[in-house]
């Protein structure tokens, strides 16, 4: 009997992709430190503890749904027993950073594709990758206290859905190989999801898919990519052949850079040019950090800001954008950039939103080292102050305004935020033996 070949997609000797994700994030991350909170329903507000953004099963079995206002579910929390927390963005971070690290020890091409996901290449035969994938959730749940599922395949829109049955399905056990899975039980699983559970696939897209016969994810593994290709996109066309086993998406185009965006809703109207000054100072260096965290720089930036759409006074939604010279992640050229919205600021104006996005993405330093008369290279601040925000916290140091320790009063309201377990030695977790 002769040897598979390695070069074919989905043979048994073939590399195989395995995405890692964390089961429930946030909520897995406040109950790794507070043990209390297990089996307990638990839900996690958005900035400002605005609304609900994630759910344990407990909360789901309640009735709670996703995005609910927490000011219309507060008073029934305590007779449901409903546990809440405030988001704890500093503890999440350092989390993922944990998980991403312990994950990077398994494969030479790690790809991280958002604070809880990432795609890991593995190599061996279908068995042997399945054993790595139980061997990576037994060793994150170890070493970081995270449960996570595991979906391996040939390509990584099958390695996401992979993952979703692992997730649905007990018997896998929270890993789940593609290629190990008879072939009927798999047309079955395609055959009950619809277009738009498929990775990249939105209602847009589907709407008109579903314009020409094409319900399922079955049906959309079935297609013509030609035919996709010429009716709808490249990137569509990607899709199909990755669900018929052909690996065609690449990191870059999986992992969604077209921008990086930081906004915030301030926890009290600014109504001063001084404060939106330190606001936009400090949501630009943020921006920085992101871009840096990313190794990505960016060439446009656009800065904005809002009033309440609800308000019965003044509407105010200024906006601008602004070339930059040369791709960067500088936080001072970012910063500089964002005070330019100032001038269209108006001084009295209740204003309850402001942010930055920057877009024109381009890995660093790709750019070209011959600059035109002016431009000047970007440089180091960037990852540099990400690199000591992340290790020490990131009230630790920043450029202006965001370096000052103490809040302002539009600051992000996080009235039931857990301690900063990992992150600030004055509230590292405490265990007493008996």
């Amino acid at each position: 009997m002769s040897e598979p070949d390695s070069r074919i997609p989905g043979s048994p000797g073939s590399p195989g992709v395995a995405l890692v994700d964390v089961n429930n994030f946030y909520v897995s991350s406040e109950r790794a430190f507070d043990p209390s909170l297990e089996g307990r329903p638990l839900v996690v507000l958005s900035n400002n503890d605005g609304c609900v953004i994630t759910r344990s099963a407990e909360a789901k079995d309640l009735g709670v749904a996703m995005g609910a206002p927490w000011f219309q579910i507060a008073d029934q929390a305590r007779a449901w027993g409903l546990q809440v927390r405030s988001s704890n963005y500093e503890l999440y971070g350092d989390m993922s950073s944990r998980v991403m690290e312990v994950l990077g020890r398994y494969t030479g091409n790690l790809e991280i594709y958002s604070i809880d996901e990432a795609f890991l290449t593995l190599n061996g035969t279908h068995p042997a990758q399945r054993r790595t994938g139980r061997d990576i959730k037994a060793t994150v749940r170890r070493n970081t206290g995270l449960p996570v599922c595991v979906g391996i395949a040939s390509t990584k829109t099958l390695a996401k859905l992979a993952n979703r049955w692992a997730k649905g399905n007990q018997e896998f056990d929270g890993v789940c190989h593609w290629d190990l899975v008879p072939e009927a039980h798999r047309q079955s699983l395609l055959r009950r999801l619809k277009v738009t559970d498929v990775w990249g696939v939105g209602a847009r897209t589907a709407a008109r898919l579903n314009a020409i016969g094409i319900d399922s994810a079955q049906d959309l593994a079935a297609a013509d990519p030609v035919m996709i290709r010429k009716r709808f996109s490249v990137v569509l066309m990607r899709t199909v052949l990755e669900l018929q086993g052909t690996p065609c998406i690449t990191s870059r185009e999986s992992t969604g850079n077209e921008q990086v965006l930081y906004s915030r809703s301030f926890a009290s109207p600014v109504t001063t040019l001084e404060a939106m000054h330190q606001a936009l100072s400090v949501y630009a260096q943020g921006a920085a950090s992101r871009l840096a965290r990313k190794t990505l720089q960016g060439r446009v930036l656009t800065a904005f800001a809002a009033t309440s759409p609800f308000s019965t006074g003044v509407k105010s939604s200024p906006s601008i954008c602004i070339p930059l010279p040369v791709h960067t992640a500088d936080p001072l050229e970012l910063t500089r950039a964002a005070h330019r919205l100032l001038p269209l600021i108006e001084e009295g104006v209740p204003y309850i939103r402001a942010g930055v996005i920057v877009t024109d993405l381009q890995p660093a330093g790709s750019q070209s080292v011959l600059l035109t008369l002016g431009e000047t290279p970007g440089n180091d601040t960037g990852p540099l102050l990400h690199d000591i925000g992340r290790r020490f916290g990131r009230a630790a140091i920043g450029l202006g305004h965001a370096g000052l320790r103490a809040g302002s009063d539009w600051t992000m309201k996080r009235d039931m935020l857990s301690p900063h377990y990992t992150t600030k030695w004055d509230e590292l977790p405490v265990v007493k033996a008996r």
